[in-house]
C-alpha cells in the first residue's frame, strides 16, 4: 500500500461528519483543562504541582478503561457494517455489564491506593497530603467515569459522535461553574455598576476535585440514558448476563490494546515521576506544557475516532476498495491538519504558557519544551490514524508492540540516562519524548506501506484462521 495524496469528496465529507463532533468535544475538554489549570495556578506553584503530580495516573486509569471500549467498538462497527443491528444491540448490552463490573472494581482500587499515589510519584513531601486528597475526591465517582468512557465509545462505534459531544459540553459547563463556586472564597463582583457578592466555598485544590467529580457523575448518567434511547445500539430488552462468545471476541481485540495502554500509560507515570524528581519548577512547567499541548492534538484524536469507526464498517461490509480509499484520504487530511497545528503551537506557545503561570522560570521552561514538540507534531499524525484504522478492524497486536517499544526503549530509558547520568533537565526529557514520537512514525509508516495494516492483505494462514473464527461466531 502506498501513501500518496488522495482526496475523495464523499469520503472526506463522511470523515469530517464523524470527526468534527469529537474534535469539538475534545476542544471543550481542553478548554476546561485550561481553565482548571489557570484557576489552580492562581493559588500558586504548589497548587499547580499538587494537581499535576498525579495527572499521569489519571491517564493510566482512563486509558485502561478506554481499551475495554476498543473491543466493543470493533465488534459493533463491524456488525453495523454487515447490517446486523440485533447483534450490535447484544454487544452493547455486554458493554454495559462490563462497565458496571469494571466501574465498581476501579472505585475500590482507586480509593485504596489514593494515599500512596503521591509517594509513588515522588511528589514533594510538602504537597503529598494535598495531592492525595485531590486524587481521592477525583476518583470517588469511578463508576460514572467508566460509563462515560465505555458507553461513549459504543455510541461512536454506531456513528453517533454528536451525542457524546453534547453531553461533553454540559459536563464541561458544570465543571467550570462548580470551579468558580468551589475553588475560591466569596468575593465581590461588579455588574453594570452594581456590586454583588459572588458566593464561594474557598476549598482551593479540593474544590477543583469536587467540581470535576460532580461533572463526571452527570456525564456517566447522561451517557447511559443516551445509549438506552439509541435506535441502533440500545441494550433495552437484551440479556445482561455475560455472553462468553461476545466477551471472548471483545477481549481478544481489547487485550493487546489494554496491555498497550497500560504499558504506555504506566510509562507516562514513570516519566512524570522522573520529572517530579527534578523539582517544583520542572513539575509545574511540565504540567502546564502538557495542558497546552493537548489542545493541538485534537485534530489527530478526532481523525482517529473517525478512522476506527469507518474502517470497522468497511471491514464488516467487506468493502476493500472503500477501506483503501478511506486510508489514503484520512492520512492526507491528518498530516495536513497536524502541520497546521504544529505551526500554531510554535507561534502561540508564549501567550498560552503565560495564561497559567506568572513564575518566569516556569514560563521560560514551558515555552522551550512546547516549541520543541511543535516541530514534531506532523510526524505524530500518521501513527494516530493508522492505529485507529487497525483498531476498527481488530488488529491490535502490532500497535501494542510498537507503542511499548517506543515508550520504554526510547522515552523512559532515554530520560533515565539523560536525567540520572548526564545531568539533563526537563528539556532533555522532552527531547526523549519527541524521539519516541518519531520512532512511532517510522514504525507505523512502514506497517502501512508494507500492506500489513490492510486486513485484505492478511497472510493466508491468518486469514483462514480469522474466517473460521467468524464462522464459529456466526454459528454461536
Amino acid at each position: 500500500m502506498q501513501i500518496r495524496p488522495s482526496l475523495d469528496r464523499r469520503t472526506v465529507r463522511t470523515v469530517f461528519t464523524l470527526a468534527w463532533p469529537t474534535m469539538l468535544e475534545q476542544l471543550t475538554q481542553t478548554l476546561v483543562q485550561y481553565i482548571d489549570t489557570a484557576m489552580v495556578g492562581a493559588l500558586g506553584t504548589y497548587a499547580t504541582a499538587a494537581v499535576g503530580a498525579t495527572s499521569t495516573v489519571n491517564w493510566l486509569i482512563g486509558s485502561t478503561i478506554s481499551a475495554l471500549g476498543v473491543g466493543f467498538l470493533a465488534q459493533i462497527s463491524q456488525s453495523l457494517g454487515a447490517g446486523d443491528k440485533s447483534e450490535a444491540r447484544r454487544i452493547s448490552a455486554q458493554a454495559f455489564s462490563v462497565t458496571v463490573i469494571a466501574g465498581i472494581c476501579l472505585t475500590a482500587l482507586t480509593m485504596w491506593i489514593a494515599p500512596y499515589v503521591p509517594v509513588w510519584m515522588q511528589v514533594d513531601t510538602a504537597i503529598q497530603s494535598l495531592a492525595g486528597q485531590y486524587f481521592r475526591i477525583l476518583y470517588m465517582p469511578m463508576l460514572f467515569r467508566t460509563a462515560s468512557i465505555v458507553l461513549g465509545t459504543v455510541l461512536r462505534a454506531a456513528g453517533d459522535t454528536r451525542t457524546p459531544m453534547r453531553i461533553g459540553l454540559f459536563v464541561n459547563l458544570i465543571n467550570i461553574a462548580a470551579n468558580f463556586l468551589l475553588i475560591f472564597p466569596s468575593r465581590p463582583l461588579v455588574v453594570l455598576g452594581t456590586e454583588l457578592t459572588l458566593p464561594g466555598a474557598g476549598l482551593g485544590v479540593e474544590g477543583a476535585a469536587w467540581a470535576s467529580a460532580a461533572s463526571f457523575i452527570f456525564g456517566g448518567a447522561a451517557m447511559t440514558a443516551a445509549l438506552w434511547r439509541h435506535p441502533d445500539v440500545s441494550p433495552k430488552g437484551c440479556r445482561f448476563k455475560m455472553d462468553k462468545g461476545i466477551l471472548k471476541r471483545c477481549f481478544r481485540i481489547a487485550l493487546p490494546n489494554l496491555l498497550q495502554r497500560f504499558a504506555t500509560s504506566f510509562g507516562y507515570v514513570v516519566f512524570a515521576a522522573m520529572i517530579n524528581a527534578l523539582g517544583d519548577v520542572s513539575t509545574a512547567a511540565h504540567t502546564i506544557a502538557n495542558t497546552v499541548e493537548s489542545a493541538f492534538y485534537i485534530p489527530g484524536w478526532g481523525m482517529q475516532t473517525a478512522a476506527a469507526a469507518l474502517s470497522g464498517r468497511t471491514w464488516g461490509a467487506r468493502d476493500a476498495g472503500g477501506y483503501r480509499k478511506l486510508s489514503r484520504s484520512i492520512l492526507f487530511l491528518e498530516v495536513t491538519l497536524m502541520v497546521l497545528s504544529g505551526l500554531a503551537l510554535f507561534v502561540l506557545a508564549p501567550p498560552l504558557v503565560r495564561l497559567f503561570s506568572r513564575d518566569e522560570q516556569v514560563v521560560r521552561l514551558g515555552i522551550t519544551v512546547l516549541r520543541m514538540v511543535a516541530l514534531s507534531e506532523p510526524f505524530y499524525g500518521i501513527p494516530i490514524v493508522v492505529e485507529g484504522m487497525m483498531q476498527g478492524v481488530g488488529k491490535t497486536v502490532a500497535p501494542f508492540v510498537y507503542n511499548v517499544v517506543g515508550m520504554w526503549c526510547v522515552r523512559i530509558l532515554g530520560t533515565w540516562i539523560c536525567t540520572r547520568f548526564l545531568g539533563g533537565g526537563l528539556v532533555s526529557a522532552w527531547g526523549c519524548m519527541i524521539a519516541h514520537n518519531l520512532v512511532l512514525c517510522v514504525l507505523f509508516t512502514f506497517h502501512y506501506v508494507s500492506g500489513k495494516a490492510d486486513p485484505w492483505r492478511t497472510p493466508r494462514r491468518e486469514g483462514e484462521r480469522a474466517e473460521k473464527q467468524e464462522q464459529r461466531a456466526c454459528s454461536d
